[in-house]
Parts: C-alpha cells; structure tokens; sequence
C-alpha cells in the first residue's frame, strides 16, 4: 500500500470514529427526540443532569479543537471549566445551542482531518508534543464515552419516570 493510500486510510478511519456509528452510538441519534422535561434532571447517584453532559461534551470538543488550530487559545481551567455553572437550569433553546454548537465543531474537527494538507502527525506548533492524529482521537474517544453515559442516564430517567 502507498503511502498515499495509507494516509487516505487513516483519516477514513479517524472520519469514522469521529462521526459515530460502528461499535458506538452516533451523535444524533443519541439525541433523538430526547425528552424536554428530562434535560435537567439528575438519576439517583450521577452529579450532572443531560444538558450539564451534553455542555461538558460541547466544551471539552471545543478547547481541543481550538488548541489544535490556535496558538492563542487559553484553556478552561481544569475541572470547573469544563463543565457548567451546577445552579444553572437549561432551557430547550439552551439544549438546542449546545447541541447546534457541539455539531459546528465536530465538523469543524471533520474538515481538519479530511484536509490533505493536514499534516496528522506533525506536532501542534504551541503544544507540548501533541499531534492533530492524537487531539482527532481524544475528541472521538471524549465523545464515545460520554454519548454512551448520555444513553445510559436518559434510559434511567426514563425508567424513573415510568415508575413515578
């Protein structure tokens, strides 16, 4: 295989684990119809409700985006930043912007790695070693992991509503 066709490979690869789909759950299907009433209730034994995951997804995909192509990104402070404010109530438009915004960048993160001129294993300029092969990976794996916590948590208030 050339390198060229190995390259290619690659980013369908990465492009696969990116948009969801295979062994996990894609992103809108995910939140398909989810119910309004449920996006700021907690499950008995989690510390975040839907929206507080779904804003905590949003804004761990957008810092490692933003790294990856700006020098002059400053990071959220760790780990407060990267969720939001716990007294905060969301609404449906609130619901509607985090998912709008998640889905801005994730294409954005998805033109990233189908540029060819992307080199994925250069090291990010202002980074510390890192690469946009490694940030590209990071954002799917971030995802896959929480999208699966998302499904999980709305089945179990789901379950709760229909015993209530």
């Amino acid at each position: 295989m050339s390198a060229d066709n190995k390259d290619h490979a690659l980013r369908e690869h990465l492009l696969d684990l990116l948009r969801g789909g295979g062994a996990h759950i894609h992103f809108d299907e995910a939140l398909k119809d989810f119910p309004a009433e449920l996006i700021n209730r907690k499950a008995e034994g989690t510390a975040y409700t839907p929206w507080q995951l779904l804003e905590h997804m949003r804004i761990a995909q957008w810092d490692i985006l933003e790294f990856t192509r700006s020098a002059s990104h400053v990071s959220p402070e760790w780990p407060e930043g990267y969720w939001p404010d716990k007294s905060i109530a969301a609404g449906e438009d609130d619901w509607r912007k985090s998912i709008e915004s998640f889905r801005a960048d994730l294409r954005a993160i998805v033109e990233l790695v189908e540029d060819p001129a992307t080199d994925l294993y250069a090291p990010v300029p202002h980074g510390d070693g890192q690469t946009v092969l490694r940030e590209a990976l990071l954002v799917a794996d971030h995802n896959a992991y929480h999208l699966g916590a998302l499904v999980t948590l709305r089945r179990t208030l789901e379950a709760a509503e229909r015993r209530a």
